[in-house]
């Protein structure tokens, strides 16, 4: 019996060390993909109406508006609310990878389905709208919930100012945002499973991603000011279960984790400006583990800026940019993982983005960025990798067209169709440039090659 104990605990271990450190990977090599042509019968607008480049999920001005006011504009009496779409891949990274994340991949130079997603998309009346996302998972061959974005909106005025109120109800920390420089909806905006990523990122790019339940409400000032604020829960292992999502991972938010965000926007040099921060406090129970009394807390505190503008030429420059700074106090994990060093459970991640990208004639665009994660070295958190460092850092460099993003596809208004060449290189991986892992593997041994497709319709 006392074996069989030992054996439960370390496993417990190696699972609450998984959790902390590597839900990045899952969350993030899928990247962020939404692409909804309903919007574009219902609105009787083409894509690069809303979208730059002709595509989602990057927005627009008037884009943001759409959004902001609850989906809710309608040229067409009647349109039906349902749309699909489907992304796949080629990948091939620099070296083989130590074993295909499934067994029906090889290490290197694989073809695949990403994954197929319906959408039940668009406005009911003039005060309710929203989208339902369902996604099929190539990679791990599962159904699951995506994202969800439901609202209630109405419009006032107060002192000769517009007034948009709102209410939202989505599955993830800012998935309700409307500009591209949050985690959910940030370059790259569409990736694949099968590419190898970084094992630490912040609780707050994705690891609530589709766990969570939140509400929050916002005011849109003038189409100036953005005042946002709200809190998140867990749904039961159950709901999460039927819904395809792993319930255990990260854990289950200890009552509500509040969330906030403000913005500012305004017209410079005949671009759109924006300039946002934006907060969250999440106290977890990791693995949906209460044994210890105790639970990890994350402090995501972050800014955020961009810029687009639509010159005349019909060409269109954007650039996003975020810093993400998130204090951990891993008091739970670090419980559980015991025996650990004095230091296990204060630690911190800092994340910081910023991409820019061009696109000739709306349809044509090229897109480079940076990225660099970083945080003090933590011998029990990351004692996978040499340094026990969480240090990761590159540039992804991206060519995309879209030939129909103006409505003319011969398929009809509602295909729409991507395709792109992604390149990504590291500087650094899991803690360092050179034998990182302390076996001879190096951070550009994950340099990889995408080539992709992505349909909508």
């Amino acid at each position: 019996m006392a074996h069989a104990l030992r054996d439960r605990l370390n496993r417990l271990r190696r699972f609450h060390l998984t959790t902390v450190v590597s839900f990045g990977f899952a969350t993030m090599g899928a990247g962020s993909a939404l692409a909804v042509p309903s919007f574009a019968i219902q609105t009787d607008h083409p894509c690069q109406s809303c979208h730059v480049g002709g595509f989602g999920p990057q927005l627009t001005p008037y884009g943001r508006e759409f959004k902001l006011h609850g989906y809710t504009e309608r040229a067409n009496k009647w349109n039906v609310p349902i749309s699909a779409m489907a992304v796949a891949s080629y990948i091939r990274t620099q070296k083989d990878q130590p074993g295909p994340p499934v067994t029906h991949y090889a290490t290197n130079d694989n073809t695949t389905l990403d994954q197929v997603s319906l959408f039940l998309a668009g406005g009911l009346g003039d005060h309710l709208g929203g989208f339902v996302q369902t996604t099929y998972d190539g990679v791990g061959r599962t159904w699951s919930w995506d994202n969800l974005d439901l609202r209630a909106t109405t419009v006032t005025h107060i002192k000769g100012k517009e007034v948009v109120l709102g209410l939202s109800l989505n599955n993830s920390p800012a998935t309700q945002d409307v500009w591209n420089t949050l985690p959910a909806w940030g370059f790259p905006y569409t990736g694949s499973k099968l590419a190898p990523g970084p094992s630490a990122s912040p609780l707050f790019s994705g690891g609530l991603a589709q766990n969570t339940l939140g509400l929050t409400g916002y005011a849109w000032i003038d189409s100036a000011i953005y005042i946002e604020g709200g809190a998140y829960g867990s749904p039961g292992t159950t709901v999460l279960a039927r819904l395809g999502v792993d319930p255990f991972a990260p854990g289950d938010i200890k009552g509500l984790a509040p969330y906030g965000r403000v913005a500012f926007q305004a017209k410079v040099h005949d671009g759109t400006l924006q300039v946002g921060a934006f907060g969250m406090r999440s106290d977890i129970h990791p693995g949906r583990d209460r044994t210890t009394g105790v639970t990890d807390r994350y402090d995501d505190l972050g800014l955020d800026a961009s810029y687009q503008n639509a010159l005349d030429s019909g060409d269109v420059l954007s650039f996003d940019a975020r810093y993400l700074h998130e204090n951990q106090t891993l008091s739970a994990t670090c419980a559980l993982m015991a025996p650990v060093g004095a230091g296990c459970a204060d630690t911190r991640l800092t994340d910081l983005r910023a991409d820019a990208s061009y696109y000739w004639h709306n349809k044509i665009g090229a897109t480079v960025a940076v990225f660099d994660t970083f945080g003090p070295a933590n011998p029990d958190l990351y004692a996978g990798n040499r340094t026990f460092r969480p240090d990761s850092s590159g540039v992804t460099l991206q060519l995309d067209g879209t030939p129909w993003g103006e409505g003319k596809s011969p398929l009809g208004p509602r295909f729409n169709m991507r395709v792109g060449l992604q390149y990504t290189l590291y500087s650094r991986f899991d803690g360092s440039g050179k034998n990182y892992d302390g076996a001879g593997a190096n951070a550009s041994d994950n340099n990889t090659l995408r080539v992709f497709t992505w349909f909508a319709y």
